[in-house]
């Protein structure tokens, strides 16, 4: 079975050709596949690469050069300065906001860095949206940022009610705002499937608690999301898509099956399972048949047919978390999944 229902070559058609495109965090896992997928299948007029790395742009210069002719640009910057925001914005039509510091123990461990990069960035971005009259922007998210338990998942949930109110904030301006909730995903930097590699090679893998479960999404998958949310947003919105779980045991069995498992407890600011819609969210929380909309509170107009109607509201008491899911990969499938993509 597919990780999810998306794939990229279901993806609704952007009207994105002849735009200005610009997304935060551009060299990051998530902004290099969705640059690609973009110049693969649009024609943007620009393709602006933000980001604070010098190397990283350097090395994706390497294979995707900003020359006379081709629309990639690479711009410097850091979403705390507002004044380079207000100049990467100029002209632009679109937004993606993939930018984050997302380590857990570096947030736990310099707190104030993460707020001014997740929050503050957050709200500098909404800002020169706003004033550089910038028509769409959407913001990436965490499973985290539901219930947070540490200080990473408390500062995507401060951006997500930033950028859901953004609409608000506008008034009578052009911007919307929107945001896409998913969870694990397969292949990005920081991934557990290179870890038990590693610990492969010793004989023994490390595991926090046998009952952790986790959602999964491919990067190819996250774009096409990301892609068909652009598309149906009307502002205000969070996109979540539905997802199958995995079992952390399975993953270990499916990668390393000949080794043995020590259980080394769950690490602070750790959960046993994902949630990717609380229970409190549930009650504005509206179900398609393969993405959930958690629809703003009463300040918007829910007529759009794109957010869906009171008919489609999911029941009550309603929890979309991994460990009560309908859909589960199996060790096979998971294995042919960390097959597939080369680890």
């Amino acid at each position: 079975m597919p990780i999810c229902k998306y794939e990229i070559d279901e993806v609704k058609k952007l009207d994105i050709d002849g735009k200005n495109i610009l997304i935060t965090g551009g060299t990051g896992s998530f902004g290099k596949k969705f640059v690609n997928f973009v110049l693969a299948n649009y024609s943007p007029r620009r393709l602006v690469v933000f980001s604070r790395d010098e190397l990283k742009q350097e090395e994706m210069r390497e294979y995707l050069p900003d020359k006379a002719g081709h629309p990639i640009r690479y711009f410097i910057g850091d979403i705390r300065d507002k004044e380079r925001l207000y100049r990467a914005f100029a002209g632009v039509d679109l937004v993606v906001h993939a930018a984050a510091l997302k380590q857990v123990p570096t947030a736990e461990y310099n707190p104030l860095e993460v707020i001014k990069t997740n929050i503050l960035g957050a709200a500098n971005i909404i800002d020169a949206a706003i004033d550089c009259k910038v028509a769409r922007v959407i913001a990436l998210s965490s499973d985290k940022a539901v219930n947070p338990v540490n200080l990473y998942g408390g500062t995507k949930l401060c951006a997500d009610k930033l950028f859901v109110a953004a609409g608000v904030y506008s008034g009578s301006g052009k911007s919307q705002f929107s945001v896409v909730r998913y969870g694990n995903v397969v292949g990005s930097r920081g991934s557990v499937i290179p870890g038990f590699l590693k610990q492969r090679q010793s004989g023994v893998l490390k595991l926090t608690d046998e009952r952790m479960t986790r959602f999964w999404i491919t990067l190819e998958q996250s774009v096409a999301f990301v892609v068909n949310s652009i598309m149906r947003m009307r502002g205000g919105e969070i996109f979540v898509p539905k997802l199958p779980s995995m079992r952390l045991m399975d993953l270990a069995k499916a990668v390393a099956p000949e080794c043995r498992i020590e259980f080394i407890g769950i690490r602070p600011g750790e959960k046993l399972h994902e949630t990717l819609i609380s229970e409190d969210e549930a009650r504005r929380t509206i179900e398609h048949e393969d993405y959930f909309v958690v629809r703003p509170h009463s300040m918007y107009d829910f007529s759009s047919e794109e957010i869906g109607h009171a008919d489609n509201q999911v029941v009550r008491d309603f929890q979309y978390i991994s460990n009560d899911n309908s859909s589960w990969l199996s060790i096979d499938e998971l294995r042919t999944i960390v097959e597939k993509f080369g680890f």
